[in-house]
């Protein structure tokens, strides 16, 4: 198999007039991996994406793949491919000629790009529904025919923006194995875009977060997830309390406070609310500053020795549980 190329972007930049929706950003996209861009709504995140597919100009800065500046070529030329939010298939056409229009449209005949269609609805599972319209498909269904139409350019990088939104909540978990699994099986880059943590942690090798136009924190999934750098970065990824103390502020993880004597543990507080999650329990006390902080405790923890609303508590956690933020 050939060596799979590289993705790295180099002070991109993207301005709408005076708006800067992203500013400068660098990052490097190692072949073969998936990588989650995350972050709220504008953000800068999709902008980044269609910037790297072609379907939004470059202010300043460069899109480099293979070593080679793809920034100003058109979207069919760069190796990318792109599947929307939306899926954007062609009502009128069928499925099969759907996933094959790309090839269509480069003057490939008939025979050879229905069959090279079928063999990437047999990859995603769709072989039977190669005859149907568009309107006759679930949303599940739709996403893998949307994903066959992307995969038929032979991408070298596959561009997702937000693939999963459209779908319900039990779909959605389901089509994140599949992804992943496909993305194994391809080897090639996936870059996704999303505003869920869930997703990202359960997709992704790599995650970058990015908040107003810049990126945030980025790195290994892992990595960035036990040790958030920024109290954004901690609140956004979620599961971690971010807590001011006299010697500045500290991330902690849900699951890493324990329970202890309000008169002797680090932060002394008051039961707000107690809820139940099934296999666990989370309990959130107010502490000093009017600060609220979330304990996550097994089912058979809290039931063993059951909390109330207004009771007074102290919270404790190990030294290196606490993650020091710049910011």
């Amino acid at each position: 198999m050939d060596q799979l190329p590289d993705l790295e972007i180099v002070n991109l930049t993207k301005r709408y007039g005076e708006t800067v929706a992203v500013d400068e950003i660098n990052y490097h996209f190692n072949a073969g991996t998936y990588t989650c861009l995350l972050g709220p709504s504008g953000c800068g995140k999709s902008s980044t994406l269609r910037m790297i597919a072609g379907h939004e100009t470059v202010s300043d800065g460069a899109v480099i793949l293979a070593g080679q500046d793809i920034s100003l070529l058109p979207p069919a030329k760069r190796g990318t491919a792109m599947m929307f939010q939306n899926y954007a298939l062609f009502p009128h056409l069928s499925v099969t000629e759907n996933v094959g229009f790309s090839l269509k449209m480069a003057g490939v005949e008939k025979a050879s790009r229905n069959k090279q269609a079928l063999e990437l609805l047999e990859m995603v599972d769709m072989t039977a529904f190669a005859n149907r319209l568009p309107a006759q498909l679930s949303g599940g269904q739709q996403q893998r025919v949307a994903l066959a139409r992307a995969l038929i350019t032979k991408p070298q990088v596959l561009l997702l923006d937000e693939p999963l939104s459209a779908l319900d909540p039990f779909l959605r978990v389901r089509m994140r194995a599949e992804l992943k699994k496909l993305q194994r099986e391809l080897g090639i880059t996936f870059i996704h875009v999303t505003h869920g943590q869930d997703e990202a942690l359960a997709l992704a090798d790599e995650i970058v977060v990015m908040n107003n136009a810049v990126i945030e924190q980025a790195g290994k999934t892992r990595e960035v997830f036990d040790a958030p750098k920024t109290a954004f970065v901690a609140r956004f990824l979620g599961s971690h309390n971010v807590i001011s103390l006299p010697q500045g502020d500290v991330a902690v993880r849900s699951d890493a406070l324990s329970f202890g004597d309000p008169k002797s543990a680090r932060l002394p507080g008051q039961i707000i609310n107690i809820e139940y999650q099934g296999t666990h329990v989370a309990l959130t006390a107010l502490v000093h500053g009017d600060q609220e902080v979330t304990a996550l405790l097994s089912d058979a923890d809290f039931f063993g020795n059951p909390k109330e609303i207004g009771e007074a508590i102290g919270l404790d956690w190990e030294d290196p549980s606490a993650q020091a933020l710049t910011v």
